[in-house]
């Protein structure tokens, strides 16, 4: 109205001009309100402006009167024409403030359709997608019911309580409920027609279309989640076949070494080519050292089964390092033949908190690979020190080395490296080491190797009433 005003105050105090012109000039003042405010400023300017016309331009000029009857139609058709012009006006600002909005969701929901892409697979997916809603959305609470596991995921800084049985409601029957008290409204997640779950919000109330798109990502999202979860069941699956293949594969191979030795001996027992002497001596022990490896063989097939299906169980107690070594040692001595192990053990060793059975295994494999590799001449060596809150136990050896191209891949199952075709092995030792130690919460690394040999490190954690605090 102050536009009005202050241009009929111009029209008439400062610039003479006829009714035709000021009728023009109303008009463009009407359109600029329309534009600017909205339907209602423009109608009530319209009315104003009509009013002023009459006033101070139609004769007779000063009163609300009309002489001419003419004017009476310039007059109405003027009122007419502002209030359509503003009509439209407002409709096309609306129009084009909808667009904005739209674009506005668009967006976001572009933005929730990446973040749910990106999802983590170790983490709850239903409750991540539960989660990328509230902050993109900016939802004073979400809530997502997962049918297929009965979990309700919540996030957002606030709750929404009681609404339970409507999140399960809409989860079976595909029901739509709106609270317009709470500014809540509950949804079915569907796919392919049939409810999968149900999502709840609270907060600015989303349009029909918008709150669609948001089931439709978390119908998605689930599936996705689903489907990875098949898939990595199925490929559990095929790598446990894989596994049972090969360690089938591998056992029985190393089993016919043995055996055929040990059929050999008795054989040659049996017959009467062999003496009541030293050759009946030698003859047994061979099949006692063969019955040994066997029995090895089968405690490296068992504690891999045992490692694969996470059924490892460990009885911890306080152990020497110092006698656990000595004892690997005493039952080496068979497997090292002529070879020489020296021991180098760091004095005032505090104890650690292992299972022993389980900890001397993972010794033996480590002793037993560096027997294998090492040369005749040279002997195989231990050692034992303390570093801060572990104790690590090296084994060194004197053999080729490891390639390159190979080291990041000797603690792979059943893998055999180029160097390990000419020695005996299923390729679990170093695998099973390194699985014992991480169940303890340590490890088994490759520290060094090359042309003068490998040297492994085997790392125990201390107990912990020998942690300094």
């Amino acid at each position: 109205m102050a536009a009005v005003a202050s241009l009929t105050f111009v029209c008439v105090r400062i610039i003479r001009v006829n009714a035709t012109t000021v009728g023009f000039v109303y008009l463009v003042a009407v359109l600029i309100v329309a534009t600017v405010g909205g339907l209602a400023e423009a109608t009530i300017a319209s009315l104003v402006a009509m009013l002023l016309f009459n006033y101070y331009f139609l004769p007779p000029v000063g009163t609300l009167t009309i002489a001419d009857p003419q004017n009476w139609v310039a007059l109405f058709a003027f009122l007419a024409t502002s209030i359509v012009a503003s009509y439209l006006s407002a409709r096309a600002r609306q129009r084009a403030r909808e667009a904005v909005d739209r674009q506005h969701d668009m967006e976001r929901l572009y933005a929730l359709s990446r973040s749910i892409l990106l999802t983590r697979p170790d983490q709850a997916v239903a409750r991540q997608i539960a989660f990328e809603i509230a902050q993109v959305f900016e939802f004073d609470a979400v809530m997502l019911f997962d049918r297929n596991s009965g979990e309700i995921h919540r996030a957002g800084p606030e709750d929404l309580p009681g609404i339970e049985p409507r999140l399960r409601e809409a989860a079976t029957q595909g029901t739509l409920f709106r609270d317009d008290a709470t500014g809540t409204v509950v949804t079915a997640v569907r796919l392919g027609g049939e409810p999968i779950g149900s999502l709840a919000v609270c907060g600015v109330w989303p349009s029909d279309t918008v709150l669609q798109g948001l089931a439709n990502l978390a119908a998605i999202g689930l599936e996705r989640a689903r489907a990875q979860d098949a898939a990595n069941r199925a490929e559990a699956a095929r790598q446990s076949q894989e596994l049972k293949s090969a360690l089938l594969d591998a056992v029985a191979h190393e089993f016919k070494t043995p055996l055929t030795s040990m059929k050999a001996a008795t054989s040659a027992l049996l017959s009467d080519t062999v003496g009541q002497g030293p050759e009946q001596r030698e003859l047994l022990t061979v099949v006692d050292e063969e019955i040994d490896h066997l029995n090895q063989l089968v405690t490296e097939a068992i504690q891999m089964a045992r490692i694969e299906a996470g059924s490892i169980r460990l009885h911890r107690q306080a152990h020497a390092v110092g006698e656990m070594i000595a004892a690997v040692i005493g039952r080496m001595k068979t497997a090292a033949g002529e070879k020489i192990i020296h021991a180098q053990l760091e004095q005032g060793l505090p104890p650690v908190e292992v299972d022993r059975s389980l900890m001397e295994l993972a010794l033996r494999q480590l002793v037993d690979n560096a027997l294998r590799y090492s040369a005749p001449k040279f002997p195989v060596w231990i050692g034992a020190r303390r570093d801060g809150s572990t104790i690590v136990v090296s084994i060194r050896d004197r053999g080729p080395g490891i390639p390159s191209g190979e080291q990041s891949r000797i603690f792979e199952k059943f893998y055999r490296g180029s160097n390990a075709r000419r020695t005996r092995g299923t390729g679990m030792g170093l695998a099973i080491g390194r699985e014992i130690a991480r169940a303890h919460g340590g490890d088994v690394r490759l520290e060094r190797t090359g042309a003068e040999g490998s040297e492994f490190s085997l790392i125990i954690p201390l107990a912990e009433s020998e942690v300094s605090p």
